[in-house]
C-alpha cells in the first residue's frame, strides 16, 4: 500500500482533485499497476506519468476517484535488431484512499 495522506488535507472536490493529480504524478515509478494496461508487450516507462482526475467521491471512510493516466509503453523491435520504440499509452485507474490511514489502493479499470 502507498500513502497519499497529503491529498486528505484538501477539502472540496476541485482542490482534492488537484491534490490527487499531483500525488499520482509524483509517485515513484513502478507504483501504479500500468503493466496491466499495456497492449503491445507489457513494458512500461512510467518515469513521466500525467494524470487527469475524472471523478472524485467521498464516503465516510474513504475517498474514491477515477483517473486517466498517460504513460509510455516500450514496444520491442523486430528480431532483425530494430531498437525498441516508445509509444503513448493511456488507461483509467480507480484510486481508493483510506481516510484514517491515508493508504491508497490502485486498480486498473477494465476497458
Amino acid at each position: 500500500m502507498y500513502k497519499l495522506s497529503k491529498a486528505l488535507a484538501y477539502s472540496g472536490a476541485d482542490s482534492l482533485a488537484q491534490a490527487l493529480k499531483r500525488a499520482i504524478e509524483s509517485l515513484e515509478p513502478g507504483t501504479l499497476p500500468l503493466a496491466q494496461a499495456t497492449t503491445q508487450g507489457g513494458h512500461v516507462d512510467d518515469s513521466q506519468v500525467s494524470a487527469t482526475i475524472l471523478s472524485v467521491a467521498e464516503t465516510e471512510r474513504s475517498i474514491e476517484a477515477r483517473a486517466g493516466v498517460f504513460f509510455h509503453e516500450i514496444v520491442g523491435g523486430c528480431s532483425c535488431g530494430d531498437p525498441p520504440v516508445s509509444e503513448n499509452a493511456y488507461c483509467e485507474i480507480r484510486v481508493s484512499i483510506d481516510k484514517t490511514t491515508g493508504e491508497a489502493e490502485f486498480l486498473v479499470c477494465p476497458d
